[in-house]
């Protein structure tokens, strides 16, 4: 466990600030952005600082409340920045390894940081420069520049180099995108048939939970990661949701759960109340308990307009192309799901790879600029 419960509910509320302060910068809300980060930074500072350090989501939240004074021109903020800087320079020390190379080793030699310490480069160029310290603003810009001109040369010249590491990571990302698919089928669906979210998942996961139960914590609770940790966060409850989730490992199996799944939606009730009551129940009979308390009326609807078959019974029958194989058992397709988590393979297969550096790069030439008029007043 990583932590204490107050360090996991501090740390998943600072994710979960920066998260949507990064999506406010990117829509260039910097104003809005910052009082977001702000609250984030807050929410960091509640957790143990040996923890917080394993990690290095406050380095670049402190570096992102320096950027957004910079694209807002907060000259008088920039002026007194320096501290945030030299935070965000000793914590990605400490989560990344000396110039990187732990971060290098997990990326396989690649480079991907490269924005982000370009961009910390240049902004302790431009702290120091408004604060007149002129040779160090220097050294930190020409550091940046250099710093750039990698960067163009990994996006531009190399291409071949660029175009090979681009095709495998496209491929690795299909790749994943495959095991998610089957992870996400192996937690079952929400009560609302949806799958489970991983990157929810994988931030409560980051703050020290056991995977399948956080991932049984969010499934109950819709994906609401906020119901998801105060339920793994309340001892009763956790101990309670453990106890469900071993017995529904027990039923899986032993194959009984996609049995009684299928012969409760034979006799007409609704695929996903049935799902539900299964997954929330430990035996069969609390099961059909629950849909005949909770859904009779909506199972009553289900089966009289379900249709028949030529005895005037509700039609089972599948076809082969409405079956999946798991196991050795045929169970019917959960369409609505599949096309959930298919929605997940579209988009820009490349767009995590760009670098698009264009703004630094246009910073980094202006200040040099205003270094040299200062070197040789006219």
């Amino acid at each position: 466990m990583l932590g204490s419960e107050s360090d996991k509910k501090a740390l998943m509320m600072g994710l979960m600030l920066h998260t949507n302060a990064r999506s406010l910068i990117k829509k260039q809300k910097f104003k809005e952005a910052l009082d977001v980060l702000y609250m984030g930074e807050e929410a960091f500072s509640l957790c143990d600082p040996k923890v917080a350090e394993m990690i290095d989501n406050v380095p670049i939240l402190q570096l992102d409340i320096v950027w957004c004074y910079f694209m807002l021109q907060g000259i008088s903020c920039l002026a007194v920045a320096g501290i945030w800087l030299e935070n965000a320079r000793k914590g990605f020390e400490r989560s990344h390894g000396k110039d990187s190379t732990r971060l290098r080793l997990l990326q396989a030699g690649y480079q991907a940081e490269l924005a982000t310490y370009l961009r910390l480069e240049l902004l302790e160029g431009v702290v120091a420069y408004h604060n007149g310290k002129y040779e160090e603003a220097r050294k930190a810009l020409s550091s940046a520049q250099a710093i750039y001109m990698q960067a163009l040369k990994m996006t531009g010249q190399d291409v071949q180099s660029a175009v090979h590491f681009l095709v495998e990571e496209h491929d690795r990302k299909i790749l994943r995108k495959q095991e998610n698919i089957q992870e996400q089928r192996s937690y079952g669906a929400t009560p609302k048939n949806k799958p489970i979210n991983l990157q929810e998942l994988n931030e409560l996961v980051s703050i020290g939970f056991e995977r399948d139960l956080a991932a049984e914590a969010l499934r109950v609770n819709e994906n609401d990661v906020q119901k998801a940790l105060d339920l793994l966060t309340n001892p009763e409850r956790n101990c309670a949701l453990q106890s469900r989730l071993e017995k529904r490992r027990k039923l899986g199996a032993s194959g009984s759960l996609g049995a009684d799944i299928e012969e409760f939606v034979s006799l007409g009730y609704d695929r996903s109340s049935v799902v539900d009551a299964v997954q929330r129940s430990c035996t069969k009979e609390d099961a059909l308990k629950l849909l005949v308390g909770a859904n009779s009326e909506d199972s009553q609807h289900a089966t009289i307009n379900q249709p028949k078959d030529d005895q005037g019974l509700p039609s089972t029958a599948l076809t082969n192309d409405d079956k999946m194989d798991l196991g050795g058992h045929k169970y019917p397709r959960d369409e609505v799901m599949e096309d959930e988590l298919a929605k997940e393979l579209t988009g820009d297969p490349l767009a995590d790879y760009d670098m698009d550096v264009m703004k630094e790069g246009e910073a980094i030439a202006e200040y040099l600029t205003l270094l040299d008029s200062i070197a040789s007043p006219t």
